[in-house]
């Protein structure tokens, strides 16, 4: 058998060399825009342990353990927020505690409850899209999210405005077509459409969960420093002088960077799948061709937005609002903005590659090192420039995405991608459970 699947990858590999250049970039593009397109169309975030398992079990042709996968993924994630409620329920003495004015702090306090019950639905919507993503099936996951947008709108128009629940309405439209995506893939998935990695709920999703814990836990640690450092760049805002203008423009220029920041995490999604499917069929060298072709595609795209937000600087801010002090502070930082997306369209993408790895600790160690770095710095130049100079808070938050893309850059240059392969499939024969049920 394995001498089978030896003859297999080499034959694919000399065919590989054969191929033209020309011919093998635009396999792989294709290979990669099948994944990333419907990603950015659906994604928000990533529940990355799920990720890295499924993509190689697939790849591997493990496909009964995707299920297994998920199911444990499902445990570990409700578990983990179910811990983390008490945020959500005292955000607003949260808030108090850490200076914030009061009206914001109740205002906070009152959406993040609301928050609750969006949230929750996460735990099965992005896993279902991992687990869906990571066997091809991708334009499922585009059609639901279409559908979600089309409810979502007149939904909101209903609660917000004709019903006049205000923020409330807004946040029970969220909820109502977020779950709405979430049945949308359990109807899917149980429905027989995944005959190969779904048999059903199982016991052996129990087992062995603590590998999947501290997989998991890397991961959330990597995402949560990736999303957070933005987050406090727009806390900091609200302690300069005049903290309304200043909330607004960080606030504009985040939105902007959020806009390429989806269309980057498709490729971040595909990142995972190409280089955890070839991990686990054990081909190191269609991995690292995978990840050459996806980081100048990611800089191309990065390319692109750097000239746009170059060339309309302050008409971005009247997207948004009609404000001429918000504007000009939009204006000044828009030198920073364009580095900032320049950037956002290579870091996202190489930690795709980690995830595809399963690297998703040693990532994790980065991020904490360099963001407590650049975090030190940005604080201090908020603090000492306040609003007259806040781009120079901005300056400490780029210095860390460089330094980090810097870093991340030199892993995947000198990870042993042989050895990867060798880790991947020594993950799968760790956690493989055979099943007599086998469609296959």
């Amino acid at each position: 058998m394995e001498d089978g699947i030896q003859a297999k990858l080499l034959r694919r590999e000399e065919e590989e060399e054969e191929g033209d250049l020309k011919g093998r970039i635009w396999d792989e593009s294709r290979k990669i825009w099948r994944v990333a397109l419907p990603g950015v169309i659906s994604r928000l975030g990533t529940s990355s342990a799920t990720e890295t398992l499924c993509g190689q079990a697939f790849g591997a042709g493990q496909h009964h353990m995707m299920g297994i996968y998920l199911q444990r993924s499902w445990i570990v994630d409700l578990i983990t927020l179910t811990g983390l409620l008490p945020i959500f329920i005292f955000a607003t003495q949260i808030f108090k505690l850490l200076g914030e004015d009061a009206a914001v702090a109740n205002s906070g306090g009152s959406i993040s409850l609301w928050f609750i019950p969006f949230v929750y639905n996460f735990v099965f919507s992005l896993t279902i899209q991992m687990f869906l993503q990571a066997q091809l099936k991708n334009m499922v996951i585009a059609w639901l999210s279409i559908f979600q947008f089309a409810i979502h709108i007149p939904l909101s128009l209903l609660l917000v405005y004709k019903l006049n629940f205000g923020v409330a309405g807004a946040m029970i439209a969220l909820s109502m077509s977020s779950w709405f995506l979430v049945i949308g893939e359990f109807v899917y998935i149980f429905g027989g459409w995944c005959p190969y990695s779904w048999r059903g709920f199982t016991v052996a999703a129990f087992k062995d969960m603590f590998p999947v814990v501290k997989l998991s836990i890397s991961s959330g640690v990597m995402v949560c420093l990736e999303l957070w450092y933005n987050a406090v760049l727009v806390l900091l805002a609200g302690y300069m002088a005049d903290a309304e203008v200043a909330i607004s423009a960080f606030s504009i220029c985040l939105n902007i960077n959020a806009w390429e920041f989806m269309i980057i995490l498709g490729f971040l999604g595909a990142a995972c799948v190409r280089v955890s499917n070839e991990l686990g069929r054990g081909s190191a060298k269609a991995a690292k061709f995978s990840i050459k072709v996806l980081l100048g595609t990611s800089i191309v795209i990065g390319v692109f937005f750097f000239v746009l937000c170059l060339i309309f600087r302050r008409k971005l801010a009247y997207l948004f609002t009609n404000d001429e002090r918000v504007a000009d502070t939009v204006s000044d930082l828009s030198l920073l903005l364009s580095f900032s997306v320049l950037l956002n369209s290579i870091y996202p993408v190489l930690s795709g590659v980690a995830v595809g790895a399963g690297m998703q600790g040693t990532v994790a160690i980065v991020n904490l090192c360099l963001d407590e770095i650049s975090f030190q710095v940005l604080v201090a130049s908020v603090m000492k420039t306040g609003l007259s100079n806040r781009e120079y808070g901005s300056d400490g938050m780029i210095g860390g995405v460089v330094t980090q893309t810097v870093a991340l850059i030199y892993m995947a240059w000198s990870t042993d991608w042989d050895d990867q392969v060798k880790k991947a499939s020594e993950r799968l024969n760790r956690f493989y459970v055979k099943t007599s049920e086998n469609p296959e």
